[in-house]
């Protein structure tokens, strides 16, 4: 006999293909499931070596604790990350830093984001301490449309290229420069504790000086726009080729139409040759600032010691806060174990700027760069959950500038005994104001 023909029935046949279709689903769900990852990359550029290697390890340090806080258990970290274990929002992926140095050279920093984002495959980056090289990572992150949170770099430019993916947490310059012109018309009026009114003639001769890179140029750029705009006097105004092994002349230049208010940008190694050369030609005025960076660094401080005495500085933290911000005291504490310094400006807002990643890779719910993208454009961090004294982090496109966070402030610190004083805002001073500056002794 030939062999039985089985004839299936079209209801069977639809059943069937009714499952597959349900088995398929389901496998392809599960798939989904699995290929949440289990970390995520992301690049980290500072300068580890070179002239500034100190602050770039510091803030190597700083963001490598915040992601130690991120994916392990901190029980007694008194802010959310303590407690994550990794990004809950991608089913408690870890976060993995990889780390570049780029030596403070823009061209090398540009060559870095490209390997970081082609080879390494990493979901964004982070850094990089210099405005320069930052804005060339940022322009190469733009063009492969990948996502960088710049915690700390402080050129008013770098927010008004109209860039997408590039988001700034920290106050800029304009900020910062503008922060000082506002005290010292307070100090004219007598509302600054520890001194009575100061003749606006008697510190509205200004003496500028800054080094050439984008963060020094953009400096010199926004103290001549509050000079003009306060009604103040730029009588020298000096720029200078940055880790230049002299300054002689140019402190020479600076002092002699002898300036009342000094006003600086520089980084560490030119801030020390600065100050050694202020000092051999016995600099005087009435008051000194400085845009944080090179003269608010531990090595400078441990350079001059008490030299430093009625320096003011602008930043974003000081150790005063901690009677305000107990959390600021705890991180603080088991950074000083691991670096063995105390946060400083740049190192606060290198821990403050991972935080930030994690809080926009939470929302994001996904590694794809758009929706990380999106996150960060919409994400509000609470100034509770913060080291610094913010009222948070909210990235916005506010006057002509895309991706800035106006949630941010700034500082102005003044030494006094190696310690660095708050002085502005009034609210927040913590000491009398030293005046006149008592100079380089």
């Amino acid at each position: 006999m030939g062999a039985k023909t089985k004839i299936i029935s079209p209801y069977f046949l639809k059943v069937t293909v009714g499952l597959l279709v349900v088995s398929v689903a389901v496998s392809i769900g599960f798939g989904m499931a699995r290929a949440q990852p289990a970390e995520v990359k992301i690049g980290v550029i500072y300068p580890l070596s070179g002239p500034v290697a100190h602050a770039g390890q510091m803030s190597k340090d700083a963001v490598s604790l915040c992601v130690d806080y991120i994916n392990n258990k901190w029980s007694q970290l008194p802010i959310p990350i303590g407690n994550w274990e990794g990004i809950p929002g991608l089913n408690g992926a870890k976060i993995k830093l990889i780390f570049a140095d780029h030596r403070g050279e823009p061209d090398r920093g540009a060559d870095l984001a490209k390997k970081l984002i082609l080879d390494e495959k990493v979901v964004g980056i982070c850094g990089c301490y210099h405005s320069s090289v930052t804005k060339t990572v940022s322009t190469v992150c733009e063009k492969h449309k990948i996502p960088m949170i710049n915690p700390e770099s402080t050129s008013p430019v770098l927010t008004k290229r109209g860039y997408k993916w590039f988001f700034r947490a920290t106050p800029h310059d304009r900020i910062f420069v503008r922060d000082f012109f506002e005290f010292l018309e307070l100090l004219t009026r007598g509302k600054v504790p520890g001194v009575g009114a100061v003749p606006k003639s008697d510190i509205d001769e200004i003496g500028a000086c800054t080094e050439n890179t984008e963060w020094g140029a953009g400096t010199r750029d926004v103290i001549k726009e509050f000079a003009k705009k306060y009604g103040y006097k730029i009588v020298s105004d000096v720029t200078y080729p940055h880790e230049s092994p002299d300054l002689t002349a140019e402190v020479r230049r600076l002092l002699t139409p002898k300036p009342e208010t000094l006003m600086f940008a520089s980084y560490i190694s030119d801030a020390i040759l600065l100050t050694k050369t202020m000092k051999e030609l016995k600099a005087k005025a009435n008051v000194f600032w400085s845009q944080d960076v090179g003269f608010y660094q531990p090595k400078y401080i441990e350079t001059f010691g008490a030299a430093t005495q009625g320096i003011l500085n602008r930043t974003v933290f000081s150790k005063k806060l901690f009677a305000v911000k107990p959390v600021a005291r705890h991180i603080n504490e088991e950074f000083k174990k691991r670096a063995g310094v105390d946060f400083m400006g740049t190192s606060a807002r290198a821990f403050t700027g991972m935080q930030a990643w994690a809080y926009v890779l939470n929302k994001a719910q996904s590694t794809d760069p758009e929706a990380i993208r999106r996150a960060a454009e919409t994400i509000e961090i609470s100034g509770k959950d913060l080291i610094v004294p913010w009222k948070g982090i909210k990235f916005e496109n506010v006057g002509g500038e895309t991706n800035q966070n106006t949630w941010s402030s700034g500082l102005i610190v003044q030494y006094q005994k190696q310690e660095p004083e708050i002085i502005y805002p009034l609210d927040a001073a913590t000491a009398k104001f030293i005046y006149p500056w008592p100079g380089l002794k």
